[in-house]
């Protein structure tokens, strides 16, 4: 949401940031024969765009919204063919549909148009007052237009998007990531603290533990209480990162990093410590997990890999500087494959053994620890089963992205076995057959938004959804 249509429309039609937008046009809109302020500047100018979709807004008697302006992207996958103005035109008209923006034949409809300034994608702008006054109703709006997806994807040979389950690891804003430009960061405040608020999860035994793991690791840390003392709720913040001027820091709650770091989630993860002699087990207790997944439920399997997703944080914390890279890229890597839809069980057997196996990496000696090739060695071998167990485990239960994060792992994990000293032969035994190009982690696939094509309304025709 934003509040300024002008600015909006000033950057889509204009050249990007890098002269990364080509051919900036208008391909529809709420009025299929608005002249577009590009190629026919003599008709209308961006002004003009802005004033017309505002004018509802402006004609509002009531309380105006404090961010009236709706934008969404609509992306098909890299592999897809590049399809016409026309086909992004359904495309549009199908998605504001389904958000709730523009109902087919709703004549009172809010104001929209498409604009496409890239092959591969249109951006939608709508301002959220309808004609006649009333407010649109958008609860679930992208929940809606991801499930009208599937009819386009089936329809025109498109690349499956993967089902919105809500376990896809939560991006940085376009503000977060200019934000750290501005700084010279190489990475948002949010991927930050994503990583150490993660690895003092995986590595805790409770609550204090926790609390002390986060400082620690260099961060602010607000504590929530209820009126007992208790811990309810916890808030970070990256020093020298803050908002309104400098005036305060900028706070992230746990379940606003992830859906897996909120408190509830991260405490779950809580066990008792093992003691450092388990370190000479827990490779065997990794490979023993590794086959009791294959075995496992919905509710058991989604604890067991959420568990190997924390041993893996762990092994990269604790790995020698040979493989360390690899392994937090794999840790990285796998982090989707670590939430599963749906129920998950805390009493599994595999889990049981991947947690003991990241508290004996972490109590161990660090001469055992960090000395000798061989421990190293067979740890990785070990985690490439697990990893590998886990990806066909998501497969048999259709968790198409998290299987295929896993597989992303698992070719970085292969890759730290290699340079430990395994043999190709060796290290590669149980990959699975994706192949990448080279540099040091998987290309990430673009996200697939396409949206489908709705059916004008009718009395067997049900409504958008309105969750979101």
């Amino acid at each position: 949401m934003g509040d300024d249509t002008y600015d909006l429309l000033d950057y889509l039609f204009g050249p990007g940031k890098r002269d990364e937008h080509t051919d900036p046009h208008l391909v529809t809109a709420f009025d299929p024969h608005l002249p577009c302020p590009i190629r026919q500047p003599a008709a209308t100018s961006l002004e003009d765009l802005a004033d017309l979709l505002d004018a509802p807004v402006q004609a509002l008697r009531g309380v105006r919204p404090a961010k009236h302006v709706w934008h969404v992207s609509v992306r098909n996958h890299a592999d897809d063919r590049v399809l016409s103005d026309a086909e992004w035109a359904e495309v549009a008209a199908a998605m504001v549909d389904a958000a709730g923006i523009a109902p087919y034949g709703d004549e009172q409809a809010c104001r929209w148009i498409a604009v496409r300034h890239a092959p591969d994608h249109i951006h939608l702008v709508a301002t959220l007052a309808r004609v006649d006054g009333r407010q649109p109703r958008l609860r679930g709006d992208i929940v809606a237009m991801h499930a009208a997806a599937r009819a386009f994807e089936a329809r025109w040979g498109l690349t499956p998007m993967s089902p919105g389950d809500r376990t896809a690891r939560r991006a940085p804003a376009t503000g977060e990531k200019a934000k750290a430009e501005r700084r010279g960061l190489v990475e948002t405040a949010r991927e930050s603290l994503q990583r150490t608020v993660r690895q003092a999860a995986a590595l805790a035994a409770g609550d204090t533990d926790f609390l002390e793991r986060l400082r620690d690791g260099g961060l602010r840390v607000r504590e929530r209480r209820d009126d007992g003392g208790v811990l309810v709720g916890y808030a970070v913040a990256l020093p020298g990162d803050r908002a309104d001027r400098g005036s305060r820091p900028v706070w992230f709650s746990g379940s606003s990093l992830a859906y897996d770091l909120s408190l509830p989630r991260v405490r779950e993860r809580f066990d008792v410590p093992v003691g450092a002699d388990d370190w000479a087990r827990a490779e065997a207790r990794i490979r023993e997990a590794a086959g009791l997944l294959g075995r496992a439920g919905q509710a058991e399997g989604a604890g067991d890999v959420a568990a190997l997703g924390d041993l893996l944080v762990a092994a990269a914390v604790h790995a020698p500087a040979l493989v360390r890279e690899r392994l937090q890229a794999a840790a990285e890597a796998f982090e989707q494959a670590g939430r599963a839809p749906g129920e998950r069980s805390l009493a599994g057997q595999a889990r049981a053994g991947w947690r003991a196996s990241a508290r004996a990496l972490e109590r161990a000696p660090r001469a055992a620890r960090g000395g000798g090739a061989q421990v190293v060695l067979t740890l990785l071998l070990a985690l490439v089963e697990a990893v590998e167990a886990a990806r066909l485990w998501h497969e048999a239960k259709a968790h198409r992205a998290q299987a295929k994060a896993a597989a992303d792992a698992g070719v970085l994990l292969r890759e730290a076995a290699t340079a430990a000293g395994a043999p190709a032969s060796r290290a590669g035994r149980g990959a699975s057959s994706r192949t990448r190009g080279s540099g040091r982690g998987p290309a990430p696939s673009p996200r697939v938004s396409p949206v489908a094509p709705r059916t004008p309304p009718g009395p067997d025709r049900p409504g958008p959804s309105r969750s979101r």
